[in-house]
Protein backbone atom coordinates (compact mmCIF):
# COMPACT_ATOMS: atom_id res chain seq x y z
CA UNK A 1 0.00 0.00 0.00
CA UNK A 2 1.10 3.15 -0.69
CA UNK A 3 2.34 5.49 2.11
CA UNK A 4 0.72 8.49 0.75
CA UNK A 5 -3.00 7.30 1.06
CA UNK A 6 -4.09 9.51 3.32
CA UNK A 7 -2.56 12.43 1.56
CA UNK A 8 -4.21 11.42 -1.62
CA UNK A 9 -7.70 10.92 0.50
CA UNK A 10 -7.55 14.14 1.56
CA UNK A 11 -7.03 15.26 -1.61
CA UNK A 12 -9.94 13.76 -3.06
CA UNK A 13 -11.89 14.75 0.12
CA UNK A 14 -10.99 18.29 -0.59
CA UNK A 15 -11.59 18.13 -4.80
CA UNK A 16 -15.12 16.81 -3.49
CA UNK A 17 -15.62 19.81 -1.15
CA UNK A 18 -14.58 22.22 -3.63
CA UNK A 19 -17.15 21.03 -6.54
CA UNK A 20 -19.48 21.05 -4.02
CA UNK A 21 -19.28 24.65 -3.28
CA UNK A 22 -18.31 25.50 -6.98
CA UNK A 23 -19.96 23.01 -9.86
CA UNK A 24 -23.26 23.45 -10.88
CA UNK A 25 -23.65 19.84 -11.11
CA UNK A 26 -22.05 18.15 -8.39
CA UNK A 27 -23.71 20.99 -5.92
CA UNK A 28 -27.23 19.90 -7.08
CA UNK A 29 -26.60 15.87 -6.85
CA UNK A 30 -28.21 13.79 -3.84
CA UNK A 31 -27.98 10.46 -2.20
CA UNK A 32 -31.51 10.15 -4.84
CA UNK A 33 -29.81 11.24 -7.77
CA UNK A 34 -26.37 9.33 -7.65
CA UNK A 35 -28.35 5.97 -6.76
CA UNK A 36 -28.96 4.78 -10.16
CA UNK A 37 -25.44 6.61 -11.09
CA UNK A 38 -23.54 4.24 -8.39
CA UNK A 39 -25.72 0.99 -9.52
CA UNK A 40 -24.42 1.67 -12.83
CA UNK A 41 -20.30 2.30 -12.11
CA UNK A 42 -20.60 -1.02 -9.69
CA UNK A 43 -21.85 -2.81 -13.14
CA UNK A 44 -19.09 -1.38 -14.86
CA UNK A 45 -16.86 -2.53 -12.29
CA UNK A 46 -18.11 -6.30 -12.82
CA UNK A 47 -17.95 -6.20 -16.56
CA UNK A 48 -14.21 -5.13 -16.29
CA UNK A 49 -13.83 -8.06 -13.17
CA UNK A 50 -15.35 -10.33 -15.63
CA UNK A 51 -13.33 -9.22 -18.77
CA UNK A 52 -9.68 -9.37 -16.40
CA UNK A 53 -9.11 -5.82 -17.54
CA UNK A 54 -6.65 -4.89 -14.66
CA UNK A 55 -6.77 -0.83 -16.19
CA UNK A 56 -10.82 -1.02 -16.33
CA UNK A 57 -10.77 -2.27 -12.60
CA UNK A 58 -8.39 0.65 -11.38
CA UNK A 59 -10.85 3.27 -13.39
CA UNK A 60 -14.05 1.93 -12.16
CA UNK A 61 -12.99 1.31 -8.48
CA UNK A 62 -11.91 5.06 -8.46
CA UNK A 63 -15.23 6.03 -9.48
CA UNK A 64 -17.05 3.83 -6.61
CA UNK A 65 -14.48 5.50 -4.85
CA UNK A 66 -14.97 8.62 -5.58
CA UNK A 67 -18.85 8.09 -5.01
CA UNK A 68 -18.29 7.04 -1.59
CA UNK A 69 -16.72 10.20 -0.70
CA UNK A 70 -19.62 11.80 -2.67
CA UNK A 71 -22.13 10.19 -0.17
CA UNK A 72 -19.95 10.99 2.54
CA UNK A 73 -19.91 14.66 1.95
CA UNK A 74 -23.53 14.74 1.58
CA UNK A 75 -23.86 12.85 4.76
CA UNK A 76 -21.67 15.39 6.44
CA UNK A 77 -23.89 18.79 4.95
CA UNK A 78 -26.96 16.52 6.41
CA UNK A 79 -25.31 15.76 9.37
CA UNK A 80 -25.82 12.37 9.24
CA UNK A 81 -22.03 11.00 9.28
CA UNK A 82 -18.60 11.77 7.64
CA UNK A 83 -16.05 10.06 6.13
CA UNK A 84 -14.10 9.52 8.81
CA UNK A 85 -17.37 7.55 10.65
CA UNK A 86 -17.93 5.56 7.74
CA UNK A 87 -13.94 4.31 7.95
CA UNK A 88 -14.02 3.82 11.47
CA UNK A 89 -17.67 1.57 10.83
CA UNK A 90 -15.72 -0.76 8.37
CA UNK A 91 -12.59 -1.00 10.63
CA UNK A 92 -14.05 -1.76 13.61
CA UNK A 93 -16.77 -4.46 12.12
CA UNK A 94 -13.93 -6.16 10.43
CA UNK A 95 -12.10 -6.79 13.44
CA UNK A 96 -15.83 -7.48 15.66
CA UNK A 97 -16.26 -10.34 12.70
CA UNK A 98 -12.70 -11.71 12.66
CA UNK A 99 -12.24 -12.75 16.06
CA UNK A 100 -9.89 -15.73 14.47
CA UNK A 101 -7.38 -12.70 14.00
CA UNK A 102 -8.23 -10.18 16.35
CA UNK A 103 -9.63 -12.38 18.98
CA UNK A 104 -13.61 -12.53 20.93
CA UNK A 105 -13.93 -9.65 23.43
CA UNK A 106 -16.70 -11.69 24.86
CA UNK A 107 -13.96 -14.15 25.47
CA UNK A 108 -11.43 -11.93 26.77
CA UNK A 109 -9.40 -11.58 23.65
CA UNK A 110 -9.32 -15.35 23.40
CA UNK A 111 -8.59 -15.93 19.84
CA UNK A 112 -11.57 -17.86 18.29
CA UNK A 113 -9.91 -21.61 16.38
CA UNK A 114 -11.06 -21.64 12.71
CA UNK A 115 -10.30 -24.74 10.00
CA UNK A 116 -11.59 -23.36 6.60
CA UNK A 117 -13.21 -20.32 4.85
CA UNK A 118 -16.98 -22.40 5.41
CA UNK A 119 -16.13 -21.75 9.28
CA UNK A 120 -15.21 -18.48 8.77
CA UNK A 121 -18.12 -17.61 6.62
CA UNK A 122 -20.76 -19.64 9.68
CA UNK A 123 -18.93 -17.47 12.36
CA UNK A 124 -19.35 -14.66 10.11
CA UNK A 125 -23.46 -14.63 10.53
CA UNK A 126 -23.65 -15.87 13.68
CA UNK A 127 -21.82 -12.43 15.01
CA UNK A 128 -24.22 -10.86 12.37
CA UNK A 129 -27.01 -12.30 14.01
CA UNK A 130 -25.69 -11.08 17.74
CA UNK A 131 -25.41 -7.45 16.03
CA UNK A 132 -29.38 -7.02 15.98
CA UNK A 133 -29.99 -8.30 12.21
CA UNK A 134 -33.52 -9.85 12.15
CA UNK A 135 -32.76 -13.23 10.61
CA UNK A 136 -30.03 -15.24 9.04
CA UNK A 137 -30.81 -14.17 4.98
CA UNK A 138 -32.59 -10.68 6.08
CA UNK A 139 -29.17 -9.24 4.87
CA UNK A 140 -29.65 -10.19 1.98
CA UNK A 141 -30.50 -6.80 -0.58
CA UNK A 142 -34.07 -6.81 -1.83
CA UNK A 143 -32.92 -5.16 -4.86
CA UNK A 144 -30.14 -7.58 -5.90
CA UNK A 145 -30.56 -8.95 -9.46
CA UNK A 146 -32.25 -12.89 -9.14
CA UNK A 147 -29.01 -14.61 -10.21
CA UNK A 148 -26.74 -12.71 -7.81
CA UNK A 149 -29.66 -13.28 -5.01
CA UNK A 150 -30.24 -16.97 -5.24
CA UNK A 151 -26.53 -17.36 -4.89
CA UNK A 152 -26.54 -15.33 -1.35
CA UNK A 153 -29.41 -17.27 -0.33
CA UNK A 154 -28.27 -20.07 -1.20
CA UNK A 155 -24.79 -18.88 0.85
CA UNK A 156 -26.42 -17.78 3.26
CA UNK A 157 -28.24 -20.98 4.17
CA UNK A 158 -25.69 -23.50 4.01
CA UNK A 159 -24.01 -21.77 6.87
CA UNK A 160 -26.39 -23.44 9.35
CA UNK A 161 -26.43 -26.80 7.42
CA UNK A 162 -29.36 -26.26 5.06
CA UNK A 163 -27.35 -27.39 2.14
CA UNK A 164 -26.98 -30.91 0.17
CA UNK A 165 -24.11 -33.11 1.21
CA UNK A 166 -23.03 -33.83 -2.64
CA UNK A 167 -23.29 -32.70 -5.76
CA UNK A 168 -24.61 -36.05 -6.99
CA UNK A 169 -27.52 -35.17 -4.81
CA UNK A 170 -27.95 -31.40 -6.45
CA UNK A 171 -27.70 -32.75 -9.45
CA UNK A 172 -30.83 -35.85 -8.57
CA UNK A 173 -32.83 -32.50 -7.24
CA UNK A 174 -32.07 -30.80 -10.79
CA UNK A 175 -33.74 -33.58 -12.48
CA UNK A 176 -37.04 -33.85 -10.41
CA UNK A 177 -37.18 -30.25 -11.13
CA UNK A 178 -36.73 -30.97 -14.82
CA UNK A 179 -39.57 -33.52 -14.41
CA UNK A 180 -42.21 -31.18 -12.77
CA UNK A 181 -41.31 -28.48 -15.34
CA UNK A 182 -41.78 -30.91 -17.81
CA UNK A 183 -45.46 -32.04 -16.35
CA UNK A 184 -46.06 -28.27 -15.76
CA UNK A 185 -45.55 -27.56 -19.64
CA UNK A 186 -47.65 -30.61 -20.47
CA UNK A 187 -50.57 -28.78 -18.02
CA UNK A 188 -50.62 -25.59 -19.99
CA UNK A 189 -50.80 -23.70 -17.25
CA UNK A 190 -48.63 -20.72 -17.16
CA UNK A 191 -48.14 -19.77 -13.24
CA UNK A 192 -47.13 -23.46 -12.84
CA UNK A 193 -44.46 -23.10 -15.69
CA UNK A 194 -42.73 -20.40 -14.72
CA UNK A 195 -42.52 -21.72 -10.95
CA UNK A 196 -41.41 -25.05 -11.61
CA UNK A 197 -38.82 -22.72 -14.20
CA UNK A 198 -37.67 -20.96 -11.20
CA UNK A 199 -37.16 -23.99 -9.29
CA UNK A 200 -35.24 -25.41 -11.93
CA UNK A 201 -32.71 -22.08 -12.24
CA UNK A 202 -32.44 -22.10 -8.37
CA UNK A 203 -31.15 -25.99 -8.21
CA UNK A 204 -28.73 -25.09 -11.50
CA UNK A 205 -27.74 -21.92 -9.63
CA UNK A 206 -27.18 -24.55 -6.70
CA UNK A 207 -25.18 -27.24 -8.45
CA UNK A 208 -22.92 -24.68 -10.03
CA UNK A 209 -22.19 -23.41 -6.27
CA UNK A 210 -20.77 -26.94 -5.55
CA UNK A 211 -18.41 -26.69 -8.69
CA UNK A 212 -17.12 -23.39 -7.43
CA UNK A 213 -18.61 -21.84 -10.35
CA UNK A 214 -19.79 -18.02 -10.15
CA UNK A 215 -23.22 -18.77 -12.07
CA UNK A 216 -23.76 -15.00 -12.82
CA UNK A 217 -20.11 -14.84 -14.22
CA UNK A 218 -20.32 -17.96 -16.04
CA UNK A 219 -23.56 -16.63 -17.70
CA UNK A 220 -22.07 -13.49 -18.43
CA UNK A 221 -19.26 -14.53 -20.08
CA UNK A 222 -21.84 -16.72 -22.23
CA UNK A 223 -23.24 -13.62 -23.08
CA UNK A 224 -20.40 -12.07 -24.23
CA UNK A 225 -19.39 -15.47 -25.96
CA UNK A 226 -23.06 -14.87 -27.60
CA UNK A 227 -23.08 -11.24 -28.53
CA UNK A 228 -19.13 -11.85 -30.50
CA UNK A 229 -20.17 -14.76 -32.36
CA UNK A 230 -23.85 -13.26 -33.35
CA UNK A 231 -21.83 -10.17 -34.40
CA UNK A 232 -19.26 -12.07 -36.62
CA UNK A 233 -21.84 -14.12 -38.11
CA UNK A 234 -23.47 -10.93 -38.85
CA UNK A 235 -20.57 -9.22 -40.44
CA UNK A 236 -19.72 -12.38 -42.54
CA UNK A 237 -23.39 -12.00 -43.87
CA UNK A 238 -23.04 -8.43 -44.58
CA UNK A 239 -19.81 -8.82 -46.36
CA UNK A 240 -21.55 -11.44 -48.44
CA UNK A 241 -24.13 -9.33 -49.88
CA UNK A 242 -26.52 -10.99 -48.12
CA UNK A 243 -28.80 -9.69 -45.12
CA UNK A 244 -30.01 -12.19 -42.11
CA UNK A 245 -33.35 -11.68 -42.11
CA UNK A 246 -33.96 -13.06 -45.40
CA UNK A 247 -31.68 -16.48 -44.45
CA UNK A 248 -33.01 -19.41 -43.09
CA UNK A 249 -32.10 -20.79 -39.30
CA UNK A 250 -30.24 -23.67 -41.03
CA UNK A 251 -27.87 -21.45 -43.18
CA UNK A 252 -27.36 -19.09 -40.20
CA UNK A 253 -26.49 -21.89 -38.31
CA UNK A 254 -24.35 -23.38 -40.74
CA UNK A 255 -21.97 -19.88 -40.21
CA UNK A 256 -22.34 -19.99 -36.62
CA UNK A 257 -20.78 -23.66 -36.37
CA UNK A 258 -18.16 -22.64 -38.33
CA UNK A 259 -17.64 -19.34 -36.43
CA UNK A 260 -17.38 -21.73 -33.45
CA UNK A 261 -15.03 -24.08 -34.13
CA UNK A 262 -12.55 -21.46 -35.64
CA UNK A 263 -13.24 -19.79 -32.25
CA UNK A 264 -12.29 -23.15 -30.35
CA UNK A 265 -9.35 -23.41 -32.47
CA UNK A 266 -8.16 -19.61 -31.33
Amino acid sequence: MSTNINADLQRLVTIMVELREKCPWDKKQTIHTLRQQTIEETFELADAITDKDWQGIKEELGDLLLHIVFYSTIGEEQQQFTLQEVIDGICKKLIVRHPHIYGDPEKQGQVVKVNDEEDVKRNWEQIKLKEGKRTLLSGVPKSLPAMVKAMRLQEKAKQVGFEWDTKEQVWEKIEEEEKELMEAIQSKKQIDIEEEMGDLFFSIINYAGFLNVDAENALELTNKKFIKRFTEMEARVTADGKNLHNMTLEEMDAIWNTIKQQTKQD
